[in-house]
């Protein structure tokens, strides 16, 4: 017969930044605004006729380069300082290498999503305003405030990290990521190929989009596995996950599905398929050993998230029975493009089903 836990589990609500926090955000967007103006006053005068988006030198491109810098300061200084800051004294317990790794794969990430995402937005603008000139009042303006905003959305994701933001952090950045290739692709025509094709342009910006931000997420996703390790801990210990060994397996599945999604980028499919396709192949097999041990690894978890989880898997056998030769209804492309989305959509209920374990509200 089951007992009712009456052991005290951790809090399941994400720590906001707080009131420091929140003021050393404004401050450092402040600073980074000021870089910006005098960053756009020096693209003015040296590009006088740079325009919005429509070219590989544009405005879009070099507010994201600006972005790109200041995300990756922000980023580093916080996250390292945030350290110390309530809800995240447990990395401080971290050996030095994984804390380093950690910070680096963090960094990497937003700096990379503040590139993508302010150069996908300056494109997509473009497309209202095609070819308008930007004269040196609006290159200053413009630039002292993606700059500033930059660093304040950075600074305040940092400060207060977890494995839900972190979560959250992931599909945000791989959404943004491929979206952003598939509309800078040189071939409108490449979902008639597979997935992959967007990686295959060696020389164009879409192709190094796509392959970055599969290794970036692949590192964002070993990191992610820290989280995870930490959140477990502190359920088992609390009495709600009733499988100690899950703690210790689980993290371990999530680093190797990491390293199995940087390889993906790493070797694109034009230039090593095997490693390839082997990466990814992997990845999807260590999604099925999460759903398939569920049960074992995460016992103690509410029942919901076992409905969700078989359908999932459900899900994926449906698909891989439609992609199958015999039957064909699925093309190679949307085969990829639906089991990429399974992981990431699985990843993200069980994040949110792990916060809220143990809690009786």
């Amino acid at each position: 017969m089951s007992t009712v836990n009456t052991s005290p589990v951790p809090d399941a609500a994400p720590p906001t930044p707080g009131r420091k926090a929140e003021s050393e955000a404004v401050y450092a967007a402040f600073g980074a605004g000021i870089v910006g103006a005098i960053y756009g006053l020096l693209v003015g005068i040296l590009a006088p006729d740079v325009q919005l988006g429509s070219q590989a030198d544009s405005l879009a491109f070099w507010a994201a380069c600006g972005a790109a810098v200041v995300a990756a300061v922000a980023s580093t200084v916080e996250y390292w300082r945030s350290r110390n800051r309530p809800g995240q004294e447990w990395r401080q317990s971290l050996p030095s290498w994984k804390y380093i790794v950690n910070t680096i794969s963090v960094v990497i990430v937003h700096t990379a999503l503040a590139f993508v995402a302010v150069y996908a937005l300056g494109r997509l603008l473009a497309m209202g305003f095609i070819g308008l000139p930007i004269i040196t009042f609006w290159a200053v303006v413009l630039m002292a405030i993606t700059l500033g905003l930059t660093t304040w959305f950075v600074y305040l994701s940092v400060s207060a990290m977890t494995t839900q933001r972190m979560s959250s952090l992931l599909l945000t950045f791989i959404a943004i990521g491929t979206l952003t290739a598939m509309v800078t692709t040189p071939d409108p025509t490449w979902w008639k190929l597979h997935f992959s094709q967007l990686g295959t342009f060696e020389d164009d910006l879409s192709s190094w989009v796509f392959n970055g931000t599969l290794i970036a997420a692949g590192l964002l996703v070993t990191t992610f596995a820290v989280y995870v390790a930490n959140d477990m801990r502190e359920l088992t210990e609390a009495g709600v996950l009733q499988n100690p060994r899950g703690m210790r397996t689980v993290p371990v599945l999530f680093v190797i599905m990491g390293i199995m999604l940087a390889c993906v980028g790493i070797f694109p499919v034009d230039v090593n398929m095997p490693a390839h396709n082997l990466s990814a192949s992997g990845m999807a097999v260590m999604y099925l050993v999460l759903l398939i041990g569920g049960p074992r690894f995460f016992r103690g978890m509410p029942r919901t998230y076992f409905v969700a989880s078989w359908t999932f898997l459900a899900a994926m056998v449906v698909s891989v029975i439609l992609f199958i030769p015999a039957v064909g209804y699925f093309s190679l492309t949307a085969f990829e493009i639906i089991v990429f989305a399974l992981i990431f959509g699985w990843i993200a209920v069980f994040i949110r089903f792990l916060g809220v374990a143990g809690r009786k509200d």
